[in-house]
């Protein structure tokens, strides 16, 4: 029996010494391979790339290549891929960078980025863009086609109210390429200036609350309606009455739509009301 176990024991010990040789085998291999193998190609994937951010592949390129991160050609085994995530999450423009290795060679690098909503360019010399998180980004030499914020308007009310108003406008396809311009009056009536039709559109003061979540609702709502009354305004009024005959368009009421009529059409200064 002794004898046996003996045996029994003898085996299981030359099973772990096997086993514990192959694994600093592998591991060694491993390592030495990683270490000969230098990095053939760079992947750099930027969500929504094909939308209003400011990112591209070309502009993360050059990040890496001034910062002496850029891993192309370099040993794998000198990449840090950590130190490349915290190089690009500091650009006030990435929201997420993710960098990893592959067996093949190649570095992997995904980045997702903050996305403007509107820009806002203030009577107070503030120039600077709305993301879609309602947090504000800085100014950039990018070019991006949204929504231009003028006016009396601060960043404690771009971020609590504009933001809303900007997403409730941006969700619709009509009103996102229709509204080109708002204006915040001084006291806080927004104005929407469109693309097409020579004319101001007033909808009044946005539903004030300190509750987020009950400010999102009362501002979405509010937009929706005064935008639908426009719409219908713009099917039954101006198709038939004509696209320049108002300068002036005032939706603040919901029992009247309030017209004023240009200089060169005006009757006495009198306003309509429809």
């Amino acid at each position: 029996m002794r004898r046996i176990r003996w045996k029994k024991t003898i085996i299981i010990l030359l099973d772990v010494i096997l086993g514990v040789y192959l694994l600093f085998a592998f591991t060694d291999f491993h390592l030495s391979d990683e270490n000969n193998k230098v990095c053939t190609k760079v992947q750099i994937n930027i969500q929504d790339k094909m939308t209003n951010g400011f990112l591209d592949a070309k502009e993360i390129k050059k990040r890496l290549v001034e910062h002496r991160m850029y891993p192309l050609g370099k040993l794998m085994q000198i990449v840090n891929t950590r130190q490349i995530e915290d190089m690009l999450k500091k650009s006030a423009f990435v929201k997420t960078a993710e960098c990893y290795k592959t067996q093949d060679g190649d570095i992997c690098i995904n980045i997702t980025q903050r996305m403007p909503l509107v820009r806002i360019k203030s009577n107070n010399g503030d120039d600077y863009y709305l993301d879609d998180n309602n947090a504000v980004m800085p100014n950039t030499k990018y070019v991006s086609n949204l929504i231009i914020v003028t006016g009396s308007v601060s960043k404690w009310f771009a971020e609590r109210y504009i933001s809303i108003l900007s997403k409730t406008i941006m969700s619709d396809d009509l009103w996102k390429n229709q509204i080109e311009q708002i204006n915040v009056l001084p006291g806080e009536g927004i104005e929407f200036v469109p693309r097409v039709g020579n004319q101001i559109v007033y909808i009044g003061n946005l539903p004030e609350s300190n509750n987020p979540g009950e400010r999102q609702q009362l501002i979405t709502a509010y937009v929706q309606k005064k935008l639908e009354r426009l719409k219908k305004f713009y099917i039954y009024g101006l198709s038939q009455a004509g696209w320049n005959k108002y300068s002036y368009i005032n939706l603040e009421f919901d029992n009247q739509i309030i017209c004023k009529k240009r200089k060169t059409e005006e009757e006495n200064g009198e306003n309509q009301n429809i």
